[in-house]
């Protein structure tokens, strides 16, 4: 069996992560429509290791998420890099940490990105820019992208429409072009498919050797057709599993996979090689 590496999972694993989902409006609205509003409880480290266990999955990747409010101009969504590490420390073989960048903290943030990677162990970054109104080609962020290089450690941004109130294309895969032209020693995880442009985002990932697919938020049996013939054929490598957890579930998500038709060496590929080799776990 391929123990499967997630490389975007919310956690929910200290006092209080939950209710910090259900004070942002836009991400509860979200949920309900996908219902899963259900799947919004709080575990110890030790119980989702346990959960994690039963699915045949060996580590997840924790964004301390840093996702602006569009409406209400306040951080809608967080978790602080201390509280992510704290979970980390508790299980740092089945636990990753992920920086959240918020690009109005500017060289601050920068800082703080070098510390997490340096002092936390964390081994990425994380973007979610809608509600910023920056795209992610953004004079801005390039700092964080200088940093991520000088670093060696990737970056995980949502690419393709939000699912909440806020404007898609700041984060149209075509965008990574420039980044990822910009930045050649970038590795960039474009997570979410980057539905509804996904046949946009595989002309990136196949253009550029350092642009990667994430398939984090969807069910595997919602995927693209072109997605699936991708990650089986020229993709094999350039495809990454993720759930957006709970938005996906683990057992899930790895049911709907063993469905898709995938050869083994691609499902390899997809649940374990590409993640170790992009976050050099």
């Amino acid at each position: 069996m391929i123990k499967a590496i997630d490389y975007w999972c919310n956690c929910l694993m200290f006092p209080g992560a939950a209710q910090r989902v259900f004070e942002w409006e836009d991400v509860v609205e979200a949920l309900e429509r996908f219902n899963r509003v259900d799947l919004i409880k709080e575990f110890s480290p030790e119980e989702f290791v346990t959960m994690l266990d039963d699915a045949g999955v060996e580590k997840v990747l924790l964004p301390a998420v840093q996702i602006w409010d569009y409406k209400t101009r306040k951080m809608g969504w967080y978790y602080s890099v201390e509280e992510i590490a704290d979970v980390v420390s508790k299980h740092p073989d089945r636990f990753g940490g992920l920086y959240g960048i918020n690009p109005y903290q500017k060289m601050e943030g920068v800082r703080q990105l070098e510390k997490a990677v340096k002092e936390c162990g964390f081994v990425g970054a994380h973007l979610h820019v809608y509600g910023y109104e920056r795209p992610i080609n953004h004079r801005d962020l390039y700092p964080f992208y200088a940093k991520c290089v000088e670093l060696d450690v990737p970056v995980v941004m949502q690419v393709g429409h939000s699912a909440e109130s806020m404007p898609s294309a700041m984060a149209r895969p075509i965008l990574i072009d420039d980044v990822a032209l910009y930045f050649p020693e970038l590795r960039i995880v474009a997570a979410h498919t980057g539905w509804p442009w996904t046949e946009e985002l595989i002309a990136m990932a196949t253009k550029h050797p350092n642009v990667y697919i994430g398939t984090s938020a969807y069910a595997p049996k919602y995927w693209d057709k072109s997605l699936v013939r991708f990650i089986n054929s020229q993709g094999r490598g350039k495809a990454l599993f993720g759930t957006d957890y709970p938005l996906v579930t683990h057992h899930e998500a790895l049911e709907q996979i063993d469905a898709l038709g995938l050869s083994e060496k691609a499902k390899e590929q997809f649940l374990r090689e590409t993640p170790l080799k992009v976050f050099k776990l």
